[in-house]
């Protein structure tokens, strides 16, 4: 269509459309692994499926295909870890502390690669802590322990992130192709193999109850996973690093919105401050990186 020639609109759809990722999750009646596993097996098939029809070959060295097996097992623990955060505590805030992964690609480049820090990410890293204790609250001791469950398996999603999207940089390193297209396809078949061993590992059943929750599973698949990251990926390019960045933030913004309007989330004025503190701090420290076209989720 003519109006998804315009890439700032792509971009924006595109960030829409991966904000309701959580949605998906808390939509369905099944497990949180068996959510995931369907979520790389539909996005996966649909990303091969294009690669096909586009006539790509998987020509890679053997040192890509190790990173790319590397970026699976990162990939995976996110989804696992993700998608019982998701239960525990929302899909709001379960977003929001995912895209803590900023400021672990920042510690990652400061201590391993060597890397100067730029003023406004040193500024973010308490911004951000800071907003999360206005989030979670500062008596963390009486907190339900679900929730304190919850918050931590959100943290893990974000240390488990970042290694996923530092493996696919990796592995893009010398790509003729654009767009990583051929490794996110690889990827996510990969890791829909390790989350189907971890469901018959769990005892979690892979059968999907009903035609509501196989719908909600082929959005998530094909809307979030495929649609929604070709949109936001094929756009960055070509965008301004503001929008970029702002995109970036679109995504844990709809999906606190999403959170309070179909689950009936109760935000307090704390809260609310908070999540603002906390995504201004998400801006700021991605802004070296916006540009990069994985790190929506």
């Amino acid at each position: 269509m003519h109006i998804l020639s315009n890439p700032t609109l792509r971009l924006f759809i595109g960030a829409a459309l991966i904000s309701l990722s959580p949605v998906w999750v808390k939509l369905v009646s099944v497990s949180p692994t068996t959510s995931g596993f369907y979520r790389v097996l539909i996005g996966g098939l649909a990303l091969a499926a294009y690669l096909v029809v586009s006539g790509q070959r998987l020509q890679l060295s053997k040192r890509t295909w190790q990173i790319l097996l590397l970026a699976a097992v990162f990939f995976a623990l996110d989804l696992w870890f993700w998608h019982r955060s998701i239960y525990y505590i929302g899909p709001g805030l379960s977003t929001l502390l995912a895209n803590f992964q900023v400021f672990i690609m920042t510690a990652v480049g400061i201590v391993i690669l060597r890397q100067s820090p730029r003023p406004l990410q040193l500024i973010a890293i308490p911004l951000a802590v800071l907003g999360l204790a206005l989030i979670v609250g500062l008596d963390w001791g009486n907190l339900p322990d679900d929730y304190r469950l919850g918050v931590v398996f959100g943290l893990l999603t974000a240390a488990s992130y970042a290694g996923y999207l530092l493996s696919l940089r990796r592995s893009r390193q010398g790509s003729p192709h654009k767009l990583p297209t051929r490794e996110v396809a690889i990827i996510s078949l990969v890791t829909a193999a390790i989350l189907g061993v971890s469901a018959l590992v769990e005892g979690e059943s892979l059968a999907i109850p009903t035609l509501h929750d196989a719908t909600w599973l082929i959005c998530y698949g094909i809307l979030s996973h495929c649609i929604g990251w070709m949109f936001i990926a094929s756009s960055l390019p070509h965008v301004s690093t503001t929008e970029a960045g702002i995109a970036l933030l679109l995504q844990p913004t709809l999906s606190f919105v999403w959170d309070v309007l179909f689950f009936a989330r109760a935000m307090t004025p704390t809260e609310l401050a908070g999540a603002a503190i906390a995504l201004v701090a998400i801006y700021l420290g991605s802004r070296p990186a916006s540009k990069q076209a994985q790190g929506a989720r």
